[in-house]
C-alpha cells in the first residue's frame, strides 16, 4: 500500500525541490522505569511529500497528529527512524557536525511560544547575537548591522529601541517579530513556523501572517507553516498537505483543497471553521465526534475509520487506504474516493 504523501506533485515547470521527504518515520520507545520497553509512538508515520523552492505549503491538522515531530525532524532535532530527507539534495541523516551546523543556519524556525522562546535573562540584542555567534560572526559591528536590519524588516522600528529591551517589556507580537527576526538573521532558504500565531491575540494574528508572507517572498523563501486552523491557509500558501494519525491524508493546491475537501478528515476540518454569514449565526455544522486516535496504539486499516461518517465495516476498519488521484494533483488516502 502506498500513502497519499508518496505521490506527492511533482516541482512545477522552472522550479527546484529543495527539500524531498521519503517515506518519514520518526517513532519513539516508551520506557517504563528506564529500561522496560513499553510502546513506540508513531509520531511520524510514512510521510513523503517535496517543497520547492520559493514555494510556500501549509501542514494541518489538529494537535496529536504528529505536526511538531515532523517539523523538529525536518530540523534536524529528531533522528528519523526511516526514510529520507534530501535538503538540496544532501541527505539530513549523513549530516554531522559542522555539516549539520551548517544546515541548521540555511533552515529558520519560528517557534509557537515566543515568550518560551526568548530567554528572558538576556536582552534582545543578545538573543539575536547569538545565533551570529555561533555560526562564525563575531565582528562587532556587523552583528549590531544585521540586528538592526531584522529587526526594522519585521517592523520593530527603530531598531535601537528594542534591542535594549527584554522580552517582558515586548508585547505577545513584538516578541514574535523578534523570534522571525532571529530566524531571518542568517539568511536561511527555508523557513519552518509552527503554529506561530497560535499564542497571540486574535487582533495581530493577521499582522504575523502578513509580515511572514512578505519576508517569505521577499527572500523567495522555502516556507513550512504548520497549524491547525484551515481558515488561515487560503492567503498565505500555495499549497496544503493535511496530517491525521502521524500521516499526511490529502493533499493539494490550497484553493483546490478548500473547495473540493476529498477526505472525510479535511471535510470535518472545514465543517469546525465559523460561518461569516450572520443569517446562520447559532447553525452548527456537523462534525465528527471521538478523539484523534493514539500514536502508541494507532487503529487498523485507515486510522479515521473510527470517527469516519463513510467507513465502510471491513475495509476501512482492516485495510490501510491507497493512494487514489480523483482530481489533478489532489491525491488522497480513502476507500471511499474514486
Amino acid at each position: 500500500m502506498t500513502s497519499a504523501a508518496q505521490t506527492s506533485p511533482a516541482p512545477a515547470s522552472g522550479q527546484s525541490s529543495l527539500l524531498d521527504v521519503h517515506r518519514l518515520r520518526t517513532h519513539f520507545e516508551l520506557r517504563q522505569w528506564g529500561f522496560l520497553r513499553a510502546g513506540t509512538v508513531h509520531a511520524v508515520d510514512d510521510v513523503s511529500f517535496q517543497l520547492n523552492a520559493g514555494e510556500a505549503v501549509a501542514i494541518v491538522g489538529e494537535s496529536g497528529c504528529g505536526k511538531s515531530s515532523l517539523a523538529r525532524t525536518l530540523l534536524g532535532l529528531y533522528r528519523p527512524t526511516s526514510g529520507t530527507v534530501r535538503f538540496a539534495g544532501e541527505s539530513l541523516s549523513d549530516l554531522r557536525g559542522g555539516a549539520l551546523k551548517a544546515y541548521r543556519a540555511r533552515v529558520g524556525y519560528v517557534q509557537q511560544d515566543p515568550y518560551g522562546a526568548l530567554p528572558p535573562f538576556l536582552d534582545i540584542r543578545r538573543i539575536l547575537a547569538e545565533p551570529l555567534i555561533v555560526h562564525g560572526i563575531r565582528n562587532r559591528q556587523e552583528q549590531e548591522r544585521r540586528i538592526d536590519a531584522a529587526l526594522e524588516e519585521v517592523g520593530l522600528t527603530p531598531a535601537t529601541d528594542t534591542r535594549g529591551k527584554f522580552p517582558h517589556q515586548l508585547s505577545g507580537g513584538q516578541q514574535q517579530r523578534v523570534v522571525i527576526a532571529r530566524a531571518l538573521l542568517l539568511r536561511p532558504s527555508m523557513l519552518i513556523a509552527d503554529e506561530p500565531v497560535s499564542m497571540l491575540d486574535a487582533s495581530v494574528r493577521v499582522e504575523i501572517l502578513n509580515l511572514l508572507h512578505r519576508v517569505q517572498q521577499d527572500h523567495r523563501l522555502a516556507l513550512i507553516y504548520i497549524t491547525h486552523d484551515l481558515s488561515t491557509v487560503r492567503h498565505y500558501v500555495d499549497r496544503a498537505m493535511v496530517m491525521y494519525g502521524g500521516k499526511i491524508v490529502e493533499q493539494a493546491p490550497v484553493e483546490e483543497l478548500l473547495r473540493h475537501p476529498l477526505h472525510p478528515y479535511t471535510e470535518a476540518l472545514l465543517g469546525a471553521l465559523g460561518d461569516p454569514d450572520p443569517q446562520n449565526a447559532g447553525r452548527f455544522r456537523a462534525v465528527p465526534g471521538g478523539e484523534p486516535p493514539s500514536l502508541v496504539t494507532p487503529p487498523a486499516g485507515c486510522r479515521f475509520h473510527p470517527r469516519c461518517p463513510i467507513a465502510q465495516k471491513g475495509l476501512c476498519d482492516s485495510r490501510e487506504p491507497s493512494t487514489r488521484t480523483p482530481r489533478p494533483n489532489h491525491p488522497v488516502d480513502c476507500w471511499m474516493r474514486e
